[in-house]
């Protein structure tokens, strides 16, 4: 019996490597919890044979997705998703400050939308039923 000639392996694109990372850090047999540090681009570029731009392209829609975040001269970590966006150490100030403004109008929604069930309620009671 004859064997095939082994087909070779197609480099991964970035959805691919994003994806794999995904399920490493937020699938049932996670490799990677909060704070772990990932590889190093350069060096995962090199391990799977794509060029740079791809490993830093996977890794942009994992931090565009909020599961890990990128300190300039350290590394590229997986985020707790207990801090808030925004907040972890390193974070920029303008990105930390935008945070801060969100989570202020989201506080403030939050009362209004108690101050209208409460009104609503008032306004309930005291209205007839309609025919």
């Amino acid at each position: 019996m004859e064997q095939s000639p082994e087909v070779p392996r197609s480099a991964p694109m970035a959805k691919d490597i994003a994806a794999r990372f995904r399920e490493k850090i937020t699938g049932p047999d996670r490799e990677y919890g909060p704070g772990d540090r990932l590889p190093a681009a350069r060096s995962l570029a090199k391990e799977l044979g794509v060029q740079l731009m791809t490993v830093q392209s996977a890794y942009g829609q994992l931090r565009d997705e909020g599961l890990i975040l990128t300190q300039q001269g350290r590394g590229t970590f997986v985020r707790d998703p207990a801090v808030p966006l925004g907040t972890e150490p390193g974070s920029s100030p303008t990105f930390a400050a935008l945070a801060a403004e969100l989570s202020t109008i989201h506080d403030a929604l939050r009362s209004f939308g108690e101050r209208l069930d409460r009104l609503e309620r008032l306004v309930g009671s005291e209205t007839p039923p309609s025919p």
